[in-house]
Parts: structure tokens; sequence; C-alpha cells
């Protein structure tokens, strides 16, 4: 009997020393559609897409792909049977160009001499870009493009491929609203040539727009599949964290204080001009603007890890010369960085390693570390952050992107800073654990902290901050208070329109 399901998985399971990742879990992907799979971090989803492109057996269960059962060992069987997937950390060589990357291992090559057909393959990437309206230039090194270009150069190797399933994990996380058009528009020409698509997001918009079903996995359990026109946010975020949520953002009373920072026409040549803002005790300021606005770069420099050319930064009164993240961190500031696993993490050290990287120098005393005292303040850490880990020992590129995220908080806890700046802090991280965070932020301005917070969300910007500074090609467009801000507004400013007072 034709089946009408390109993909059936059924009672996977899979388990792994301290913890058991999916407990006889199933999915089902109907030929030509978008399935969303949803789930908070470590709720398994990760896995069963690791087990369906060969990069884990699964310890029971079984896949049917295209009418047949799979037994994969490695992922370039997945790919011979056209499986996918496009990951969310990003992984191209960075110093050989779109072409290449895109048919590397598959390079058109002369018969006898093997050398490689290269005016061929560019000409191949040009007629693919051509019919995903993707303006790349097949020649360009891949270090040489933005994130979103890349992202695009990913979804072009898949769809080179031929594939029949195409996995898309966090597609949308680090690209503008036009160019998230511009995806959706591609998954749609996808969908009428027969293809199908796994679609990972936290991104709960984005589900009515894209997806033709959704599946939620929760503790590594399957909970249910439903049509993704007939369920709420509400019952879906319900289905996933196992309780209802009131009140994402809980914006607490803090008593706003005395400027802890100024900033004073703050400039770095190519970057941002002429920037000024304040930032007080208590107070939470959000840093609004599209991608390439500047707002990342000028707080690069507020916090020494690429000096700015001109400008003055004041701290607690002080004009301070910041040129190195040393400095900063000695002025009492921490930086949640954008990208937790370029410049955050150090994934192969452990949980407990990653905490105390910035507060080595109060744990020693004549040359020791203070194991016990470490332990005890880390332990602690965890059971405040409801940090999920087997043990501190374990290694962090092993936790969840919300508990990654969630220990450099904690490394930036422990060093308690007067002024925090969090650098899109609920990136890639499930609705539980960002309503985790937005808790933090509100305990942390309550107790007095100075925090700068910057986000491509506009329901975030808007519901944790007490006031919004708009950022486009590299100027400080405007400041809203609180009460004034509205996305509308906000929008206004991020594409350069000044509103009229």
């Amino acid at each position: 009997m034709h089946s009408t399901y390109i993909l059936e998985m059924e009672n996977i399971s899979k388990a792994f020393p301290g913890v058991k990742a999916l407990d006889r879990v199933q999915l089902k992907v109907r030929k030509g559609t978008v399935h969303a799979l949803l789930g908070e971090n470590g709720a398994g989803k990760s896995t069963l897409m690791k087990i369906l492109i060969g990069m884990y057996s699964p310890d029971s269960g079984r896949i049917i792909f295209d009418g047949e059962e799979l037994k994969l060992s490695n992922v370039k069987q997945a790919l011979d049977k056209g499986i996918a997937m496009i990951h969310q950390e990003l992984s191209p060589i960075p110093y050989m160009t779109v072409a290449e990357n895109i048919f590397l291992g598959r390079e058109p090559s002369y018969r006898f001499t093997g050398w490689v057909k290269q005016r061929e393959m560019e000409e191949n990437t040009r007629r693919l870009f051509e019919r995903l309206e993707i303006d790349i230039d097949p020649r360009a090194k891949m270090i040489d493009l933005s994130i979103a270009h890349t992202q695009m150069v990913e979804i072009a190797k898949a769809i080179s491929r031929q594939a029949k399933l195409i996995i898309m994990d966090e597609p949308t996380s680090a690209i503008t609203e036009k160019e998230v058009q511009h995806l959706f528009s591609i998954i749609r020409s996808l969908k009428k040539e027969g293809v199908s698509m796994i679609y990972i997001t936290h991104k709960m918009e984005e589900l009515a727009q894209i997806t033709d079903e959704i599946t939620v996995l929760r503790d590594g359990k399957y909970v249910g599949t439903r049509p993704s026109d007939r369920i709420s946010k509400e019952h879906l975020i319900e289905m996933m964290v196992g309780r209802e949520l009131h009140h994402v953002f809980q914006k607490k009373r803090a008593d706003i204080g005395e400027v802890v920072l100024a900033v004073n026409r703050l400039t770095r040549a190519g970057k941002f001009a002429d920037v000024s803002f304040e930032v007080r005790r208590g107070e939470v300021v959000g840093f609004a603007g599209l991608m390439g606005s500047g707002r990342t770069e000028v707080m690069e420099s507020v916090f020494g890890i690429v000096p700015p050319d001109s400008g003055e930064i004041v701290v607690k009164g002080r004009k301070t010369a910041i040129r190195s993240p040393r400095d900063a961190i000695r002025c009492g500031m921490g930086f949640l960085t954008e990208d937790r696993k370029g410049t955050g993490l150090f994934l192969p050290l452990s949980v407990q390693d990653n905490m105390i990287t910035v507060n080595i120098d109060r744990y020693t005393t004549c040359g020791f570390l203070n194991a016990g005292q470490i332990q005890a303040d880390c332990r602690q850490q965890c059971e405040q952050l409801a940090i999920k880990t087997p043990s501190l020992s374990q290694t962090i590129k092993y936790l969840s992107g919300g508990n990654q995220q969630k220990a450099l908080l904690a490394r930036w806890l422990l060093h308690d800073p007067d002024i925090l700046i969090l650098d899109e802090p609920t990136r890639g991280i499930d609705v539980g654990a960002k309503l985790e965070i937005y808790q933090l932020i509100a305990d942390l301005a309550q107790k007095g902290k100075a925090i700068v917070v910057i986000s491509s969300e506009l329901p975030e910007i808007l519901g944790v901050s007490d006031r919004v500074i708009v950022m486009h090609e590299g100027r400080k467009m405007g400041e809203l208070r609180r009460e004034e801000a509205t996305q509308e507004k906000i929008m206004q400013l991020a594409t350069g329109e000044l509103i009229a007072s």
C-alpha cells in the first residue's frame, strides 16, 4: 500500500550515561509538507534528528523512509537516501568558495586527470541560485558572507543533493525579517516540488505561516501531533512545558538610581558613529535595530573587545579607558555574547570550568585553587538557575542550548558585575528557559544591577526594557520610554525613519 508518509520513526529510544534522551518517541512526516518539531531544550529534538541522519544509532525502534526501513551508521548514508540537515550551528569551510562548499565531495571533474571543472561547478551553482532567487556570487569566499547568506548557501547545498527530506534547525535564528520571508518563499517552492521538511524552531509566530503539522516532545517523550491551523499558541506552550505559563514578561518594580554607565559620542570607523547613552542602577535598557545596525559592535567597544576610535566611557562617574575585556571586568562589567558557542563557551571544558573562567582569581590562594568553594558556588548557581546537568564535571558541549546559556549567565553572576550586557540572551532556547531568563533579568534589576539587553525579538525588547534605544546603520536613531514604546515605533526608527513628535 502506498504510504502518505515520507518518514515514520516508531518507538525510538536512546540512552546516554546518566540520562535517557529518548523514550519510545514517534514522528510521522507526510510527503510534501512542513512538519514542525517542538520542545524545550533537552526535550530530545536534536538526539532524534541525529538518529535520523545517521550520527547516532537508536537503542530500539525503527525508521521507515520513503517505504524502506533504514538502518543508518553514518551521515553519508542518510544523504545518499535523500535526507539532508541544515544545522543551527553553521559549519562551512571558510576559505573555500561558495561553489566549492556546495559541491564538496561531489565536484564535477575531468575523467582522466581528476581535476575539478571549476567553471562548470560555478555555473551549476549560479543556475541553482537563480532557481532559488539567491543573490550570491558562487566565487565568493564563505568567510566573507553574512550569517544569512551562509544560511542560504546551506539550504542550496541540501537542495543540490536533491534531498527528499530536509531538516532545518532554527533556520531563522540569525536572519532579518526580509530574509525570513525569502526563506519561507523557498520552502513553499520546495513543497510544490514534493520535498518534505522538518522545521525546528522556538519562534511560535512562524508556525502558522509555514508549517502544516506540529509534533511536540517533552523530557525525551512523545507528547502529541497536531495540525498547525488547529492549535493555539497557549496550548502548544502547555504541551511543551507541561504546565500553563502566565505573564511571560513579569516586569518587577525596581528603584532606578544614579547613572552607572555613560557612553558619550562613541565612534568606530565603518561600524558606528557618535553613539551616546546612559544606563542607571536598577534599569534595563533595550537595544533594538535590524541586523547590521551596529548594536553588538557598540557593546563590543564598550566592553573593550574592539576598542572605539573616539568617544568616552564613564563608569560610576569616572572616565575610564577600556582597552580590553579585562579592563571592563575590573570596572564591574559582564558581557553575555551573542554567539555562545563561538565566543562564549569553552566547549571541551566542564560545566564547572566554564562557570569559573572569569573568577579564577577569587578562588586562588598562594597559587592553589579552593576546589571546595568552587564546587559549592557552582552547585548553588545550578540550583538557582535550574541548570540541568548530570554533574558539574559534565562536558558543557553535551548540554542543551538553554542550559549552556544559563551556565554562561552563572559565570557572570559569580563575578557579580554592576553592569551586565546581554546580547541576544534567549536566541535558540526554548520558551521555558526564556521565561527563566526574563525572570532573572527582572530580579537583577531589582537588586540594583544596570542591564543592557540587545535583542532582535521586539516583544522581548518591549517586555523587559525600561527604555529602548534604536539603532540604524551605525547611528542611534532614537530613544523610547517603556510607556511610549511600540513595535511600530521601533520599526520606524530601525528602518531609518524619524518619528514625528
